[in-house]
């Protein structure tokens, strides 16, 4: 007989009776511990595999330049600066420990080149459940179409994603800016109830009012949902907003600096509401690109 079962999210456990215990590790932050118990059946084994969440994740990047072909162009850039092709293996980390947990509101953040998404994209690499939204397909259907849950609540995603004017509720993905696009993307991830949701280049196209807002929704609706993010982002202007679990700030000399924060209830650092007029029409327009508050 084999039974399987969960002793809850953070472990799994196993009785088998005759023979040894055999098992299947597909997840490489599983640290597996074998304990033979005596039990009331003859034969029987308890084997516990448990998945130590206080472990750091290790990560490892780098890619293998590839050789190239020298020119005269390439002859003057390399006299001129004094320079030359790069060779070998460029390595963005080395078993680079992050403490990520469940849940978490990971951020990366450094210059463009400094390996911000390379990490990113490794750490959603051995996480399960992952939606990342720049892979997601929008459809051609109206927004307010696109969410299966209901109106209220695909309204109010939406809002929180800085998209509540009600002319953008009505238009198709193809219809909105760049801008407007990403957060439809950010929406929907967020509705897919996914475990951790992805975005690179993280409200990088939004001014800098908006983003903080957008920053600030985030962090609430990952504690309310239990949904764990992976951002990465040359901005450092949205990380009081964001106040994520984990900050990895990437240097373009190779440093790479983990911080696990400890996170608390503060209040936004931008401004929580715009002045609106007292009564609205029937258009239902609001300021700031839909956001009139941040979640509180």
């Amino acid at each position: 007989m084999k039974w399987w079962g969960s002793l809850g999210y953070e472990s799994m456990w196993g009785l088998v009776d005759g023979g040894s215990p055999k098992f299947e590790i597909r997840n490489p932050k599983f640290e597996v511990r074998k304990a033979f118990l005596p039990s009331l059946a003859a034969g029987s084994w308890l084997l516990a595999a448990t998945l130590l969440t206080d472990l750091p994740m290790k990560i490892s990047v780098s890619h293998q330049f590839l050789p190239k072909r020298s020119s005269c162009r390439a002859g003057v850039v390399m006299d001129h600066f004094g320079v030359g092709f790069e060779t070998g293996r460029h390595v963005i980390a080395e078993n680079l420990e992050l403490p990520v947990k469940p849940g978490d509101v990971v951020l990366f953040t450094g210059p463009s080149g400094s390996g911000k998404s390379s990490l990113m994209r490794a750490v959603a690499e051995q996480l399960e459940g992952v939606c990342r939204i720049d892979e997601l397909d929008l459809g051609h259907e109206i927004l307010v179409e696109r969410f299966t849950q209901p109106i209220d609540e695909a309204l109010g995603l939406l809002a929180q994603c800085g998209l509540g004017e009600a002319r953008l509720l009505l238009r198709t993905p193809a219809e909105l800016s760049d801008g407007q696009r990403y957060r439809f993307r950010l929406a929907c991830g967020i509705a897919s109830d996914r475990k951790w949701i992805v975005a690179d280049e993280f409200t990088a196209a939004l001014d800098r009012t908006l983003a903080k807002v957008i920053a600030f929704n985030v962090r609430k609706l990952a504690s309310r949902r239990g949904q764990g993010f992976l951002l990465a982002t040359t901005h450092d202007d949205i990380v009081d907003d964001l106040n994520p679990d984990v900050l990895v700030r990437c240097e373009l000399d190779g440093t790479v600096r983990v911080d696990r924060r400890d996170v608390k209830k503060k209040p936004s650092a931008s401004p929580e509401s715009w002045p609106s007029r007292p009564d609205r029409n029937a258009t239902g327009r609001t300021l700031l690109g839909g956001i009139t508050a941040a979640i509180n």
